[in-house]
């Protein structure tokens, strides 16, 4: 999930000297506008130690108008607080209608640090984020505006980061230095921020993650962001939009540095000589198909989701799975456009309809992304659907994982270039005219939404247990063999133990089911 804020995004000091006056007038003039449209409007900011959150506020407090601003840090609780519930000191701190408060953590601090240090489980944490959850939804409905940025950084950055703050004697770092904790642990930290944004990141009050290395492009992306939030917010007021049209994808500094994203930082011009792919190939297919095997007696089901542009190769590299493994064991599921039946449904159900029995495998060529894809490009859903599909996805990829599923998503990322010939040669190959028509050279015309669309779908959806992985795929032979090399790796080490249920998964059955379960896939594998 943090992938998207580790890419190097920056902005030049002349860029940002350049952008930063226009900035500042135009957050002043909305700000007024707020004021006069009686909407409170709740700013939370958290992230990792060192990412200058102090210093984001700083900026905020020298751009807006501060007559009609209020701060709040909740680093300890007072005597007062301590004698109340704990949202005693959050109620107290909301604005008034018209109004900004900037919240250093909010209700998100505690339940953080609390999972942390291991003062609480999952299961006790998921349970205060369906509180925090509740109360924002509460805020919303009373016509509250609450945005919610995350500022991240990659270990080495933070490491360099809090050097620089130990140094300056101005630093909170240097003034609590028992904040150490956070950094000495930082995959720990990280493992717990992402279920918590994981968990409350609704169309409603969504997460903005904000790359936090270069200080010129986290200032600038924070106030165009919030600028763009308050702007469509007014404008829903004046029936213009919804809530969750409102809640849109950062609005990026105008610079190409700035504008960086995962699939810009591929290699596409990686490539495999046809010797090296031939014995590769040999050599990853037959460990597949002992994998598969293995996968079977010891009952775990696999499932693996193929995205990619048209002509990325997601055909050739299923085929090239398919040829590894029994018959028997997998099924290839294209996914086209839903049928009467399947539009009748969640979009969801005809995913359900697939996945596989235990020790089975299922291939989906196209899946449930479809929906912050292609319908969001096209508009076959409505921004408040394909918005709130991130959370419903996240939920329905952690119950394939908690049941023991071992789940694969790929995307095939080509260039714009290389689509282009492998359309026409698509159209000059007598077998292979039927998979180009006019609607791929249509989407081809929609490139640049498609790829706002893919980076927003990563950075929402690529999670701990179902992280999404990037394929360079201009070179057929070097995605083909990445994609066989991911899938060998990761069957086998989650086949060296045995699924563990995460923190309130219900399994099903009891032992005596196991048991008949076990007898029959015997049966059924002797013939």
């Amino acid at each position: 999930m943090f992938e998207a804020t580790k890419v190097g995004r920056s902005v030049s000091k002349e860029e940002y000297k350049e952008q930063q006056e226009e900035l500042r007038t135009q957050l002043l003039v909305v700000q007024r506008e707020l004021r006069g449209s009686q909407i409170p409007l709740i700013v939370l900011i958290a992230g990792v130690e060192g990412a200058g959150k102090g210093e984001v506020v700083n900026r905020l407090h020298e751009w807006l108008d501060t007559r009609g601003v209020q701060t709040f840090a909740f680093w300890d609780e007072s005597d007062e607080e301590r004698e109340r519930p704990r949202y005693w000191r959050f109620w107290r701190a909301l604005p008034a209608r018209g109004e900004i408060a900037i919240l250093f953590g909010g209700w998100y601090q505690a339940p953080i640090e609390h999972r942390f240090r291991g003062l609480c489980n999952d299961a006790e944490l998921d349970a205060e984020l369906n509180r925090i959850i509740e109360f924002e939804q509460m805020l919303v409905e009373d016509g509250a505006l609450i945005v919610k940025f995350w500022f991240h950084m990659s270990e080495a950055d933070q490491k360099t980061r809090l050097k620089e703050l130990a140094r300056d004697d101005r630093s909170r770092w240097k003034m609590l230095p028992e904040k150490s904790r956070f950094s000495e642990h930082y995959a720990a930290f990280e493992r717990v921020a992402e279920r918590v944004i994981r968990h409350t990141d609704r169309g409603c009050a969504p997460w903005y993650l904000i790359e936090a290395a270069d200080r010129r492009y986290r200032d600038l992306t924070v106030g165009k962001t919030l600028l763009h939030v308050m702007r469509a917010r007014l404008a829903e007021a004046s029936g213009g939009t919804t809530h969750e049209t409102a809640a849109d994808a950062l609005e990026l500094p105008a610079s190409t540095s700035a504008q960086i994203t995962l699939l810009d930082r591929l290699d596409l011009e990686q490539g495999l000589p046809a010797e090296d792919y031939k014995r590769l190939l040999k050599h990853y297919q037959a460990e597949l198909n002992e994998l598969a095997w293995a996968a079977y007696n010891k009952r775990r089901s696999t499932v693996l989701v193929f995205e990619g542009m048209d002509a990325s190769g997601k055909g050739g590299t299923i085929r090239r799975i398919a040829q590894a493994v029994d018959a028997r064991l997998y099924r290839a599921i294209p996914v086209a456009a839903p049928t009467d039946e399947e539009r009748a449904h969640h979009y969801l159900w005809r995913f359900w309809r697939h996945i596989p029995r235990a020790g089975r495998m299922t291939i989906y060529d196209r899946s449930w992304y479809g929906r912050v894809l292609v319908e969001r490009v096209e508009g076959f859903a409505k921004p408040a659907e394909w918005r709130r599909a991130y959370s419903e996805i996240n939920r329905f990829e952690e119950q394939l994982v908690d049941s023991g599923i071992i789940l694969l998503k790929f995307w095939l990322q080509i260039s714009l270039d290389e689509q282009l010939q492998r359309f026409r040669e698509r159209e000059s190959v007598p077998y292979k005219r039927y998979k180009i028509t006019d609607e791929d050279w249509r989407n081809r015309e929609k490139w640049p939404l498609y790829q706002e669309a893919v980076n927003e779908m990563i950075a929402r959806t690529s999670t701990q247990y179902a992280a999404w992985t990037l394929i360079e795929g201009n070179d057929k032979r070097h995605a083909r063999i990445k994609v066989l090399r991911t899938i060998c790796e990761t069957m086998a080490e989650a086949l060296k133990t045995p699924p563990q249920p995460r923190t309130g998964y219900w399994p099903c059955g009891d032992k005596r089911t196991e048991q008949g379960n076990s007898k029959a896939a015997k049966a059924e594998a002797n013939g």
